[in-house]
C-alpha cells in the first residue's frame, strides 16, 4: 500500500489517498475539505477510488464526506459509532470551527475494534481509540507495516482532549494497549503534522508517561 497525503481545510488536515499498488484500488481517508484538491489526487494517480474511510468525526477530517462519496458514489465507513454527537452535531461544528456549510452524512458502516476494512487487495485492522473522540479509529496495515492514527497521536505530541467528549485517561489507555502493541518500526501518518513511528513515539513522546 502507498500513501499520498493531501494537506487539507486551513488545519491542514492530512488526508490520504491509499493506493493499492496492486490492483490500482485506491480509498480516501479523511476528506475534510478542499474536495477539489483531492479528486485533482486521484486524477494524477490515475486510480480508482472504492471507499471513503473516516477516522473521527470532527470537521476538519470529515466534512468534505459527504461531497465526496456522492461524487465518486462509493461507500463511506467509519467512524465508530459513538462520534454520532458529533455527526449530529455538524452545524454546531461549523460555527466552533469557522467552517462554512457543510453536509451532515451517515456511514454505510460503523467501525467497531478488530473490524476490517478491504479495498484492492488492501485489508486494513480497525483499531478504536476513544478519548480525542469517543468514536476515533485507527487504520493499520500490517502487510505494509503503515498506520494512520487521525488525532490520537501525532510526532512529539497526542491528541486534544479538551473538546466534548474528550477523555484524556482513554486517550492515554488506547495509546499505551492499542498503538504501543504495534510493531516499533510500524511508521505512521497523523491527521496533522510529518509522519513518524511507533517506537521514535514511545521512546520520545513527552506526553505518554
Amino acid at each position: 500500500m502507498r500513501i499520498r497525503i493531501i494537506p487539507v481545510t486551513p488545519f491542514q488536515q492530512n488526508c490520504t489517498l491509499l493506493i493499492c499498488e496492486a490492483s490500482n484500488k485506491a480509498a480516501v481517508v479523511d476528506p475534510g475539505g478542499d474536495v477539489d484538491q483531492i479528486l485533482q489526487a486521484i486524477k494524477e494517480e490515475q486510480v480508482e477510488v472504492e471507499k471513503i474511510f473516516i477516522t473521527h468525526a470532527h470537521l476538519d477530517h470529515a466534512a468534505g464526506t459527504h461531497n465526496l462519496a456522492t461524487q465518486l458514489n462509493v461507500p463511506i465507513e467509519g467512524p465508530h459509532k459513538d462520534d454520532i454527537f458529533w455527526l449530529d452535531g455538524f452545524a454546531m461544528q461549523s460555527q466552533m470551527f469557522g467552517f462554512g456549510p457543510v453536509t451532515k452524512f451517515t456511514p454505510d458502516r460503523w467501525l467497531e475494534q478488530d473490524d476490517t476494512v478491504t479495498f484492492g487487495n488492501v485489508e486494513l485492522q480497525v483499531l478504536h481509540c476513544p478519548g480525542h473522540t469517543p468514536g476515533h479509529v485507527v487504520f493499520v496495515d500490517h502487510n505494509s507495516n503503515q498506520a494512520l492514527v487521525g488525532d490520537v497521536l501525532f510526532r512529539g505530541s497526542i491528541g486534544r482532549t479538551d473538546f466534548p467528549m474528550g477523555n484524556h485517561d482513554q486517550l492515554i489507555t488506547a495509546i499505551k494497549t492499542k498503538l504501543w502493541a504495534l510493531p516499533d518500526d510500524m511508521e505512521f501518518v497523523s491527521g496533522h503534522g510529518p509522519k513518524s513511528t511507533i517506537g521514535k513515539e514511545k521512546k520520545t513522546n513527552p506526553f505518554i508517561f
